[in-house]
């Protein structure tokens, strides 16, 4: 009689637990779309930023050989983002660059920006 009894509880707690996996998945799945969202959005900073690296170094360079600025800073917005904070200082010795930019996620306009930079410096030509 002992496995009898065995097997019936066994029974009735499997029909007990029956579902728990949907419940614990269906709430628990909020958080993870929380936290899907907020690796997207670091992934698209990150990518943002590799953007300002590479085009900071082509500013620096094309402005220490003497490119106008105006044209420097229209090229580089033009490489990273129209509304890119673009700052040029050139003297006898150094051109140093530095680009920054807000970034949004595309799909989540109510979250706050986070701001993106990068610096480059080259030596001026002559």
């Amino acid at each position: 009689m002992t496995p009898r009894h065995t097997r019936t509880f066994e029974s009735i707690k499997r029909s007990a637990s029956r579902g728990s996996v949907t419940a614990e998945t269906a709430a628990m799945l909020p958080a993870l779309m929380v936290v899907l969202a907020a690796a997207l959005w670091a992934i698209q900073a990150v990518g943002v930023q590799l953007e300002c690296v590479d085009a900071a170094r082509l500013a620096a360079r094309a402005a220490a050989r003497g490119e106008p600025l105006e044209q420097v800073r229209a090229v580089t917005r033009a490489a990273t983002d129209p509304n890119a904070q673009v700052a040029i200082t050139r003297d006898p010795e150094l051109t140093k660059v530095q680009i920054t930019v807000e970034v949004r996620p595309s799909w989540a306009e109510s979250l706050p920006t986070v701001r993106v930079s990068a610096t480059a410096t080259a030596a001026t030509e002559e």
